[in-house]
């Protein structure tokens, strides 16, 4: 597995999406997503320029951040997260990328004051409508982040999704849109702000950079398949 190829290539296919977008390269971070994966491979990215990783599993999250503390990475938790898991977050990453609910926030922010720490968050947004996704619709979420600004132990950096299940590019990309014009509508009622953008994976990274991504979340085409025990 060449984990520096595989970024080099994923890297270079970000940029030709920001280009044809007329965008520049550098508004459009790659976010590996190590999950499953070993401290070795996490050690190639880092030696290749990297420092944010995406994991999903809060045990697994707090034993790489363990073992691999000298190299002084950022931690980014991408997948669902049960309240009764919140401390670990909360203690150790730096960013959590989907806030789905606000009972789950408020779990968020009272073990985040306790460690004395603010923790940096994306709402989650269920942009295809799908039952199996999780998130707010988008309606729900102007409403969500004024409930969040209460919480002072969290600060809300933006959006995140996950597209529509298809091969089909124009429902994808609908649900692109409809992220980008939530984003607008946010930073119009709340004087900016809101500029983080995470959408895209392996299937749709290109697309996603096009309609306005941020932040794209690669794992298998980086990493190879992942390793389930």
């Amino acid at each position: 597995m060449d984990v520096a190829a595989n970024l080099a290539a994923a890297r270079a296919r970000i940029d030709a999406a920001c280009a044809r977008a007329g965008r520049e390269p550098g508004e459009v971070e790659l976010l590996p997503v190590s999950k499953t994966h070993g401290a070795d491979l996490i050690r190639a990215a880092h030696a290749a320029g990297y420092r944010r990783f995406g994991e999903s599993k809060p045990q697994e999250l707090a034993a790489k951040a363990s073992e691999l503390a000298g190299l002084g990475l950022e931690w980014v938790v991408i997948g669902h997260l049960q309240t009764n898991k919140a401390r670990v977050v909360a203690e150790v990453a730096d960013e959590f990328q989907a806030l789905d609910s606000l009972h789950l926030a408020e779990a968020l922010n009272r073990r985040s004051a306790v460690a004395g720490r603010r923790l940096a968050v994306l709402v989650q947004v269920n942009s295809s409508g799908e039952a199996t996704k999780d998130g707010f619709a988008p309606a729900e979420v102007p409403d969500a982040v004024r409930a969040l600004a209460r919480l002072d132990a969290l600060q809300v950096r933006g959006l995140m999704t996950l597209a529509a299940n298809t091969p089909d590019r124009e429902v994808v990309r609908r649900c692109f849109v409809t992220m980008t014009d939530l984003q607008a509508r946010l930073r119009d009622e709340h004087g900016g702000g809101f500029d983080a953008l995470s959408m895209g994976m392996s299937g749709d990274f290109e697309l996603a950079v096009e309609c306005g991504s941020t932040c794209v979340r690669l794992g298998t085409g980086i990493f190879g398949a992942r390793v389930y025990a």
